[in-house]
């Protein structure tokens, strides 16, 4: 009796093991399956071209990329500091010069409470940002392409393709870009767009502007324009002759973040 009751909790033992590891078999799939379905690749030729020149697959696999920014509008700083990215862009932080510092997590943006009056950090927050991810963002959920045309700018001819958003895509879903890039390398060499960001559609693309891309260094296979300049813009004309502002990115590096890079203070405050 006693070896019958021994086999029975024997056997009971190895089918809740057994029962347990299917059961984190199960859990591994499913948390697999979520992030494929939370990250779509493109499948516009235009845009893979991009990707590709821009070494997106390398920059993916790293977990967060890190840099210094300084950016000019009218001759005026409109921010100096440094940036941590992941490079799923569902997180960052700012560090400004003077102390202050923007949090970024997915939708949602916390500041130090020297910014919280500051009725543009939310747009500091994500436009910078995604200018510096853009080549690696051309494939993100709700992203559509239309009118592929070549477009001259220094006398150079380019592949240019409009780059628009579904309904529901982001803080500013009625922006739109018109993406250059270089015909030999595939590299991103500009992009023209509207900010709708506090005003309407119709009144942004009153005035666009574009942002253009230069001087490229590449880090761990991996390339980063240095040098970014603003200019006005016009879909008849293109680039304007006048330069409105510029940026300067410095050292560009690869590295590992843990629960504190991001842990927003308990001071800071959210902006809606």
């Amino acid at each position: 009796m006693i070896r019958i009751t021994l086999t029975l909790i024997l056997l009971v033992s190895l089918i809740a093991c057994k029962n347990e590891v299917k059961h984190e078999e199960q859990t591994v799939e499913t948390v697999t399956e979520i992030e494929t379905l939370n990250y779509k690749e493109s499948t516009d030729a235009f845009a893979v071209s991009i990707e590709e020149a821009h070494n997106k697959a390398t920059f993916r696999a790293q977990d967060a990329v890190s840099f210094n920014i300084a950016i000019q509008f009218g001759g005026n700083e409109r921010l100096n500091g440094k940036m941590i990215l992941k490079t799923d862009s569902s997180k960052g932080v700012i560090e400004l010069n003077d102390g202050n510092k923007i949090y970024v997590d997915k939708d949602q943006v916390f500041v130090s409470p020297g910014l919280a009056e500051n009725k543009g950090v939310r747009f500091d927050a994500y436009t910078w940002s995604y200018f510096f991810l853009l080549p690696h963002k051309l494939g993100d959920e709700g992203t559509h392409w239309s009118q592929a045309q070549e477009m001259e700018w220094n006398n150079t001819i380019y592949d240019t393709k409009k780059l628009s958003f579904k309904e529901g895509s982001g803080d500013t879903p009625d922006d739109w870009y018109v993406v250059y890039k270089d015909k030999n390398s595939n590299q991103l060499t500009a992009a023209s767009y509207i900010v709708t960001f506090g005003k309407s559609k119709d009144k942004a693309e009153a005035d666009p502007h574009a942002i253009s891309y230069s001087d490229y260094v590449v880090v761990d296979e991996v390339p980063f324009a240095k040098d970014w300049k603003f200019w006005g813009w016009n879909e008849k004309d293109g680039f304007g002759k006048d330069q409105i502002g510029a940026a300067q990115l410095t050292n560009f590096e690869f590295l590992d973040t843990d629960r504190t890079t991001f842990n927003v203070p308990a001071d800071y405050v959210e902006i809606k």
